[in-house]
C-alpha cells in the first residue's frame, strides 16, 4: 500500500477543516507507528513540522478530536453490528457488551492542570483519571468517548459542576444512544460488565431502567438478603453483608465450572461456584454468585450480581471473565499508542491527545490491509504503518526518476545533500 493511498484512507474517515488536515494526519500517523516515545518533540522530528504546530492543534481543536472519536466509534460499531453474534460463541445469551472501567494517566506534578492524587490500591498516583466506556461486539473492542474526572479546583476555576465518578457514569448510561452505534436491537441482549468499584445502587438502577442486563462484582460489605427473609421481614431488617450471607448459606452446594483459557499452555480453567437468588438492597432481585478457583480454594473469592434471572451461573461467570478485555485495551493504548506520554500543560490539550489516541486505536483495527486483518497484535500493525510511511521517500524518488531529466535532477539533489556538511564546516 502506497503512502498517498493510505493518507487518503485516513482523510476519508476523518471530518476536519482544510487548515488542520495536514497536522492532524501527521499526528495520527505518529501515534500509529512504533516509536520509543509519543511526545510532541518526537512528533516534530517524525513529520518535519515545528513542535508548536502540534501544541496549538491539541489546545485549540480539542472539540474536533472528540467529534471524530464519536464518529469513528459509530462507524466501526455499525460495521460489526451488521451481523451481531453472541459475545462468547453462543455460550452466553447476550450479544452486545458494554464494559466500564477507569484508568490513570500519570503526571509529574500536582501543579499540572486538573491533576489530582488517586489511589487505586497500589499507592498514590498523581495525574488524571479517565473512565472508559467501550463496546464489545463480535469480539472487537470499540472505545466510546471517555469520561474525564474533573477535580474540585478545576471545576471552581472553570465554572463547572463537580461530579463524582459514579455520578458521571450514571449520567452517561442514561444519555447513551446505543441505537446510533448498533442500530435497532433488543435491549435484553445488552450486557454491562463492571468491577466492584461500580457496585453502586444508582448505576445498577440506571442499567435496569434501560432494560439491560448487568454482571457486576459486589463489594464484600454490600447488603443482601434471601427471598424468604424478604417476604417475611420489614425492609429495614434482615440484611447481611454478602460475604457473611454466603457463610450463612453453606448448605448450598458448590458447582464445578470449566472455562476455556486464552493461554495456549492451559486449555481450561476450573472454578467452583455457588448460586443463590436473593435481593440486593435498594436495587431488587438478582442472582448472587460466589466464585473461586477450584484448585486454590484459599484464594480471593468474587461475589457477582446479575439481574438476569434466566441466565445460568456458568454463563454469568463466563460473561464476567470477558471484562478482562478492557484491561487489555488499557495496556495496548499505554504501551503502543502513547496514552501516558503527554506533557501538555492545559487539560484541553490532554483531552485532545487522549481522543486522538483512541482514534488511532480504531483506525489501526479498521484500516488494516487484508494481509493483517487476522492479526490482533497492535505492534505488528504499527510496523506495517511505519513501513508505509518509510516508503514515502522511495515512492518520491521513483516518481522523480520517471520524469523528464529525472536522473540529472536526482543527481543534483544528491550532490547538494553530500556537500551540505562540508559547506557548513568550511564557513
Amino acid at each position: 500500500m502506497s503512502f498517498p493511498y493510505f493518507k487518503r484512507l485516513l482523510l476519508n474517515r476523518l471530518e476536519i477543516g482544510t487548515r488542520q488536515k495536514t497536522i492532524c494526519v501527521w499526528y495520527l500517523l505518529f501515534l500509529m507507528i512504533s516509536t520509543r516515545k509519543h511526545t510532541l518533540q518526537e512528533a516534530a522530528r517524525f513529520s518535519g513540522f515545528h513542535k508548536s504546530q502540534f501544541s496549538r492543534f491539541l489546545k485549540n481543536h480539542s472539540d474536533v478530536a472528540g467529534y471524530n472519536l464519536s464518529q469513528l466509534s459509530k462507524t466501526q460499531a455499525r460495521q460489526f453490528s451488521a451481523s451481531i453474534g453472541f459475545l462468547k460463541n453462543g455460550s452466553i445469551p447476550w450479544r452486545i457488551g458494554i464494559l466500564i472501567d477507569s484508568t490513570l494517566q500519570g503526571r509529574s506534578s500536582l501543579h499540572t492542570d486538573n491533576a489530582k492524587r488517586f489511589n487505586h490500591g497500589k499507592g498514590f498516583v498523581i495525574g488524571h483519571q479517565w473512565t472508559n466506556i467501550v463496546l464489545l461486539i463480535n469480539g472487537m473492542i470499540i472505545p466510546l468517548t471517555p469520561i474525564p474526572f474533573y477535580s474540585k479546583r478545576y471545576c471552581k476555576k472553570h465554572g463547572l459542576t463537580y461530579r463524582t465518578e459514579n455520578n458521571a457514569v450514571v449520567q452517561y448510561i442514561q444519555d447513551l444512544k446505543l441505537e446510533e452505534y448498533v442500530g435497532p436491537h433488543n435491549p435484553h441482549e445488552v450486557l454491562v460488565f463492571a468491577d466492584s468499584g461500580y457496585d453502586d445502587k444508582r448505576i445498577e438502577k440506571a442499567i435496569t431502567k434501560r432494560d439491560w442486563a448487568y454482571v457486576i462484582a459486589l463489594k464484600k460489605k454490600r447488603s443482601v438478603r434471601s427471598e424468604k427473609t424478604h417476604e417475611k421481614t420489614p425492609l429495614s431488617k434482615g440484611w447481611h453483608q454478602v460475604e457473611l450471607f454466603f457463610k450463612n448459606h453453606r448448605r448450598v452446594k458448590w458447582q464445578t465450572v470449566r472455562v476455556s483459557s486464552s493461554n495456549p499452555k492451559r486449555k481450561r480453567m476450573e472454578f467452583r461456584i455457588r448460586q443463590i437468588n436473593a435481593y440486593l438492597r435498594y436495587v431488587g432481585k438478582v442472582q448472587l454468585i460466589c466464585s473461586e478457583f477450584k484448585k486454590r480454594p484459599k484464594g480471593r473469592r468474587k461475589y457477582l450480581a446479575c439481574n438476569d434471572l434466566k441466565a445460568k451461573p456458568r454463563q454469568i461467570l463466563i460473561a464476567y471473565r470477558l471484562r478482562w478485555k478492557i484491561e487489555i485495551f488499557h495496556k495496548e493504548v499505554k504501551m503502543f499508542l502513547g496514552f501516558q506520554e503527554v506533557a501538555a500543560k492545559h487539560f484541553q490539550s490532554v483531552m485532545a491527545h487522549v481522543h486522538w489516541v483512541y482514534c488511532a486505536y480504531i483506525l489501526l483495527h479498521d484500516l488494516s490491509p487484508p494481509g493483517l486483518k487476522n492479526i490482533d497484535s497492535v505492534a505488528e500493525k504499527q510496523q506495517y504503518v511505519k513501513a508505509i510511511v518509510e516508503g514515502k521517500e522511495r515512492a518520491r524518488i521513483i516518481q522523480l526518476l520517471t520524469q523528464f531529466k529525472g536522473v540529472d535532477r536526482y543527481r543534483a539533489e544528491l550532490r547538494t545533500a553530500l556537500d551540505a556538511p562540508y559547506n557548513e564546516y568550511r564557513y
